[in-house]
């Protein structure tokens, strides 16, 4: 007995019906639609830069030692270029988005500019749980002057001395 194209396809249809289905109701079995991420974007004006925590301990709180060595490697990394980064105008605008369980938890976003009175850091998104986007803020006002100015994203509860993740990017001033 030999099959014809037209059995072939429809054997082929229902495998692909059945592979989805099984996957779906594995997906609804588990609780969970939709792929989670643990990601942070920087938007900056109509262009927008997507990453995964430089610092990250699978979930739990960042021990002293792991927000120190998080610090090195975001120098480190800020000197070498190797930070998400982004050029960014005075005109533009800055803003900042997470993943939906990152806001479960609870973030806030600032820069390492602004202006003197602000003790030279900005904050784009104070403390918010729920909330997945800062807003958007005028660049001009959270720049800093050496034209390289570190955007920090933090996950954590704020009453926790310890955060969850960790994102920095960085912002390379243009001329306008």
């Amino acid at each position: 007995m030999s099959l014809n194209s037209r059995a072939i396809a429809a054997l082929g249809a229902v495998v692909v019906v059945g592979a989805a289905t099984v996957g779906t109701s594995v997906a609804i079995a588990a609780d969970q639609t939709e792929h989670i991420s643990h990601t942070a974007t920087l938007k900056v004006g109509n262009s927008s830069v997507v990453a995964e925590p430089l610092c990250w301990n699978n979930g739990s709180p960042l021990t002293e030692d792991l927000q120190q060595k998080c610090q090195e490697d975001a120098q480190d990394a800020l000197k070498n270029g190797t930070l998400p980064s982004s050029d960014v105008e005075a005109s533009n605008t800055v803003g900042v988005g997470v993943s939906p369980n990152v806001a479960d938890s609870g973030w806030w976003a600032f820069t390492n500019g602004g202006s003197s009175s602000s003790g030279g850091r900005t904050s784009l998104a104070s403390y918010a749980k729920g909330p997945t986007w800062s807003g958007a803020q005028q660049a001009n006002k959270v720049l800093n002057a050496s034209g390289k100015t570190l955007v920090t994203v933090v996950e954590g509860d704020k009453n926790s001395d310890n955060p969850i993740a960790v994102w920095y990017f960085q912002l390379n001033t243009q001329d306008s």
